[in-house]
């Protein structure tokens, strides 16, 4: 046997590739390298660079295959997606910004250290510009346990929404305006929380009540429910959307949600 049409053959038995349609062939190659593993071992070392280039354009073809299917059950999800949204709890008490009855809604699943977050914060800020008195946004939680900061950032927005809905909006914006600063802790909270005008002695009352932790809690149980295990994960008129995409991926989104008539703008 030719040593390039065996390493194929090898290759495709080590890596699990498929790289011949012979299944008789593959069968008899695996039993004689069960039987004699020394063969691919001696022709490796005879034939190294013919070797290194195998491996590696079967590297590059079993990415290539990989990332059609991961694209092919992308799109596939997506058009789901259209026909079946997922429906976010909307709460009576609420914080959104934009019109209550706007055509558009955008709900995120984020978490206030999380880097990726704040290019989702701005991607919403963009959104709402564009889309200004059409679209409304909705905040929820999703603090990954690895930001130390992030359970308790959540726990200070949600008793400054306790006391007042705008107040717990400008909160949201200066921690995310100045993520880095975080890495100071309560110090930093409690200065944003004072500058926004939340009356601290309630906030510290109310910081660790189950109201606070209850919501946050649901908010949690609702991103997992949708398959949001990073952040930020978000949902537009129910499409979900796991990433940090750019604003003009949201407006193909929207674009394709108007031309099929789930939307009117």
């Amino acid at each position: 046997m030719k040593f390039s049409k065996l390493l194929v053959l090898c290759l495709g038995t080590v890596l699990l590739a498929s790289c011949t349609s012979d299944e008789k062939m593959k069968q008899q190659m695996t039993k004689l390298l069960q039987e004699d593993p020394k063969i691919l071992t001696e022709a490796i070392e005879k034939h190294p660079a013919e070797f290194i280039t195998a491996l590696q354009n079967a590297a590059k073809n079993a990415q290539e295959e990989m990332g059609k299917k991961r694209e092919e059950d992308e799109k596939k999800k997506l058009e789901e997606s259209f026909d079946k949204p997922l429906v976010a709890e909307i709460r009576s008490d609420e914080a959104i910004r934009g019109p209550k009855d706007a055509p558009l809604t955008l709900v995120e699943y984020s978490d206030f250290e999380c880097p990726f977050c704040s290019r989702g914060y701005a991607t919403v800020n963009d959104l709402m510009k564009k889309y200004n008195g059409k679209i409304r946004f909705i905040y929820k939680h999703l603090p990954l346990s690895f930001h130390e900061q992030a359970m308790i950032s959540a726990q200070y927005y949600e008793a400054i929404r306790l006391q007042n809905e705008q107040k717990a909006w400008q909160f949201h914006d200066e921690i995310f305006m100045n993520q880095a600063k975080l890495k100071n802790g309560t110090a930093f909270l409690d200065a944003s929380a004072k500058k926004v005008g939340a009356d601290m002695a309630k906030l510290k009352k109310d910081l660790n009540s189950d109201a606070v932790k209850n919501r946050i809690a649901a908010d949690m149980k609702e991103a997992a429910d949708f398959g949001m295990q990073g952040t930020p994960g978000f949902l537009l008129n129910g499409v979900p959307v796991r990433g940090a995409y750019p604003a003009e991926y949201f407006v193909t989104l929207v674009d394709e949600l108007v031309k099929r008539g789930k939307v009117k703008l």
